[in-house]
């Protein structure tokens, strides 16, 4: 058995206190009088007295209890409201995030439950919780509302009731601490609950319940049929057709509508179904931002009957005034054709039309169809034939014996010949065909022959009847034939758009794929997007010939201040000017979506370098700091004067300053270093030596506290020597080999191999090792792992080890240990690849040998 589902209606008000909750309660309380079995799910009294008072005798459904971050909440029970199934429940705040592990949860989808279910739901809402006018009300109150609903959530209510209240008197309310407690007031009255704050959101609730009264009255005029408009808006209809006064019949349809609220302005233009367009892309363009600017809406129409368009479409939009157009017409125009305001006048019913002068559109009247839409050498055809055809015909029936007796055949015969002509040739060939017809048949075939007179008036009559065919199957070959190429060309022109249009959302399409379309589609020799200096051009994409100059350019379309599309190639036809606006238009927007991302990838770049200043700054504040404070302790404890201390103290104090003035040139070293692979300063002095002596120096020169108590070295001394700089390589194993002692007790090892023409040290130790987000971060500076004291450093050394790796060609990466624990790899190569600080490869000379391989 299938639930009713049960109606929902909300009570809105435009701000906190104007009374929607006691609206929601003192309903409650008519309702349960009248028999109704009505419970409280939630109400929120927020410490009001008054909606406390509402409150009493009213049944109450008890809140099931959340935890949630430390604190309890009273959230509604649907399962305990579905079971007790009431006819009508109250459900107080309809956006309000529910507590609990899912803290994506809305009020409003429990109350779509409680709807499922069958049960009857009154609730209330701010007109600011609206999601589609969130943005608007942050710029009106200058604070966020992160509790919002859908908008169908409110639109989908089978009733919504307005609780409005002046913003003087909601401000006297909140004076008099029926809103908020007296301690918040002061604060309240000065920020959100502004008078100016309190206008504007009363102003957006009355306009979208208008909005929501609006749609329920157009709903009901289409289940009742109604058609003809009613005018419980005031809608402003523009019609405007193109021509220099388009612009001062949309302002004249402003001014009609004016400034009150409710008022809406709507300009619509038809496209006539056949026939040259009467407004070009620019001029809908100016039109179309002209409307938005004013605070009107732009609509384009399609349709045969101009006139018929716009009425249907102004009574389904309820419009109440149309603003049209009408030229000045003289008598004969007037006697000839009706004009199309007289049609909208006739068919406007109830509508009043408002008929502004202006003159006649400079498309209105269309340039004469060329002579032929055929091509030439169709044309050149037709004239052949109309001459051999002329001939034939003429030979064919003065064979036939006594002309004036085959003077209908003579005459059907030429007929036919000039219906053959019109259809290969087109209208002129035709005409002289006919026209020549008619004279040989004067001539040979109408008494007296061999005389232009004609004595027999039917004879007159077949004769002009003749041309009359002649011609009118002429006009109907040559208009198929032209409907036939606006077609092509139409849909060409639609395949282009499309392809265009695909090109919007497909991935990976460019500026560079865009110019070779145009160059593919247009045919053209050449296409640049270029910047204009002067009349010189500076190419950014190019395809094809080179376009240097402006004057080199066949086609030049302006994108913007500084680019332009220059075109070398055929001639352009006006219908590809208008496409390649189109494409002009993707162009434009690719250049500003790839500027847009130069910027985002400028601002994260600034952001990480002030990311980075601000790691430094407090690494540096932290670890400068201790060292110093050591020295500093211990140099005081050598100067007193009043203790005599022991030569044993005397030597630890030594060297607690030695071993902290050796962290202290650690930590600038990590920094001069750090700032040398940033800037590309880094001075690479290529020496040769072999991997064993590399490892062996760098455990020489290591202070002893930094090497691991059990360490095993597994290099082969018969692994070729390498070229590199062996004391930025020695800084690089010495801090894999001191950063591994760190993280284990369970030994370090490390060994090294060939690989092809590299070399490979690794650093191997197995300790806990570190997850693969860890080994994502281990080389971002100023990153630590199992150092929360902040006493090892600055966090430089993984991120100093890769640059001075990378400095020498080499490369440096994390592995895991079989086993559990990280191994570090150094891969060198045999000789140094990458080039030096100044981008120039290192000199042969410059490589000295310090050790042997063998």
């Amino acid at each position: 058995m299938n639930t009713v589902r049960g109606v929902l209606k909300v009570y809105l008000g435009a701000a906190p206190g104007v009374g929607k909750t006691c609206a929601m309660l003192e309903e409650a309380h008519d309702r349960l009088k009248g028999g109704e079995d009505v419970v409280v799910g939630v109400v929120e009294t927020h410490g009001r007295s008054g909606t406390a008072a509402r409150l009493e005798g009213l049944p109450v459904i008890p809140p099931r209890r959340v935890s949630y971050r430390g604190s309890t909440y009273d959230e509604l029970d649907v399962p305990a409201i579905i079971e007790r199934k009431p006819d009508v429940v109250l459900v107080d705040e309809l956006a309000h995030t529910v507590h609990g592990e899912d803290t994506t949860a809305k009020r409003w989808q429990d109350v779509h439950r409680l709807l499922d279910a069958g049960i009857n739901v009154i609730s209330t809402v701010n007109i600011q919780h609206l999601e589609s006018l969130n943005d608007v009300v942050t710029n009106i109150t200058d604070h966020v509302q992160n509790e919002t609903i859908p908008d169908p959530v409110l639109r989908e209510a089978e009733e919504v009731e307005l609780i409005d209240l002046s913003p003087d008197a909601l401000r006297v309310r909140l004076r008099q601490g029926q809103v908020y407690g007296p301690a918040t007031v002061d604060a309240a009255l000065s920020k959100f609950f502004r008078k100016g704050n309190l206008t504007a959101l009363r102003e957006l609730a009355l306009l979208w319940l208008a909005d929501q009264v609006d749609d329920g009255l157009e709903k009901y005029r289409s289940e009742e049929g109604i058609k003809e408009p009613w005018a419980a808006r005031e809608r402003i209809l523009v019609a405007v057709g193109g021509g220099p006064k388009t612009a001062a019949l949309i302002r004249r349809g402003r001014r009609i509508a004016g400034r009150i609220a409710g008022r809406e302005l709507l300009v619509v233009h038809v496209l006539a179904a056949d026939g040259p367009p009467r407004m070009s892309p620019e001029q809908m363009s100016e039109a179309r931002s002209l409307t938005e600017s004013l605070g009107g809406s732009w609509h384009v129409l399609s349709g045969d009957d101009v006139p018929r368009t716009l009425l249907d479409f102004a009574t389904t939009v309820n419009a109440s005034q149309l603003v049209v157009g009408a030229s000045r017409q003289g008598f004969a125009q007037r006697l000839l054709m009706r004009s199309t305001s007289a049609a909208i006048i006739d068919g406007a019913g109830d509508i009043d039309v408002h008929i502004v002068a202006v003159d006649p559109p400079a498309t209105h009247w269309s340039a004469p169809a060329p002579p032929t839409s055929l091509s030439p050498a169709r044309l050149a055809t037709g004239w052949v034939l109309a001459t051999i055809l002329t001939i034939v015909v003429t030979l064919a029936n003065l064979a036939l014996g006594d002309p004036t007796a085959h003077l209908s055949t003579a005459i059907m015969s030429f007929v036919l010949a000039s219906v053959v002509v019109a259809l290969v040739g087109g209208l002129w060939p035709a005409l002289a065909t006919a026209i020549g017809g008619a004279l040989l048949l004067n001539w040979f075939f109408t008494a007296p022959t061999h005389t232009l007179s004609i004595t027999e008036p039917k004879n007159i009559f077949l004769l002009i009847v003749f041309v009359l065919v002649a011609v009118l199957v002429a006009q109907v070959v040559d208009g198929a034939v032209r409907r036939q190429r606006e077609s092509q060309e139409a849909r060409r022109h639609a395949q282009l758009m499309t392809e265009l249009a695909r090109s919007v959302i497909r991935d990976g399409i460019g500026i560079q794929e865009i110019l070779e379309q145009i160059a593919t589609t247009f045919g053209q020799d050449g296409v640049a997007l270029a910047t204009v200096e002067g009349t010189a051009l500076v190419p950014e994409y190019k395809v094809g010939i080179p376009i240097e100059s402006v004057t080199l350019a066949d086609e030049a379309f302006s994108l913007d201040d500084q680019h332009v599309l220059a075109l070398v190639g055929r001639p352009l036809t006006s219908s590809e000017q208008q496409l390649l606006e189109a494409y002009s238009g993707r162009l434009v927007s690719l250049m500003t979506q790839a500027q847009l991302n130069r910027a985002r990838t400028q601002a994260r770049q600034l952001e990480a370098a002030n990311s980075v200043r601000t790691a430094l700054l407090t690494a540096v504040s932290h670890d400068l700091r201790t060292p110093l404070a050591t020295i500093k302790t211990a140099v005081s404890g050598l100067l007193l004067d009043d203790v005599d201390l022991p030569r044993d103290a005397q030597v630890e104090l030594l060297r607690t300053i030695e071993s902290s003035s050796d962290r202290l040139d650690r930590i600038v070293a990590d920094l001069l270093d750090m700032s040398r692979i940033h800037t590309n300063k880094l001075e690479v002095k290529a020496v040769t030596v072999g991997p064993a002596e590399l490892v062996a120096q760098t455990l020489h020169h290591m202070d002893p506290s930094l090497v691991p108590p059990s360490l095993e070295v597994r290099v082969p001394r018969e692994l070729p020597a390498i070229t590199t700089d062996a004391a930025l390589m020695e800084r690089v194993l010495e801090n894999l080999i001191s950063n591994a002692a760190k993280h284990t007790d369970a030994g370090v090892t490390i060994d090294a191999t060939q690989d092809g023409e590299r070399i490979l040290i690794r650093v191997i130790d197995y300790g806990p090792g570190l997850t693969e987000e860890s080994k994502a971060r281990l080389f971002t500076p100023f990153t630590r792992f199992g150092d929360t004291t902040n006493s090892h450093g600055l966090g430089l050394g993984a991120a100093v080890a890769r640059g001075l790796a990378e400095g020498v060609g080499g490369t440096l990466t994390a592995d895991d240990t079989p086993g559990g624990g990280l191994t570090m790899v150094l891969s060198l190569p045999l000789t140094i690849t990458s080039a030096t600080a100044d981008g120039a490869p290192t000199p042969a000379h410059e490589t000295t040998t310090v050790g042997s391989a063998s």
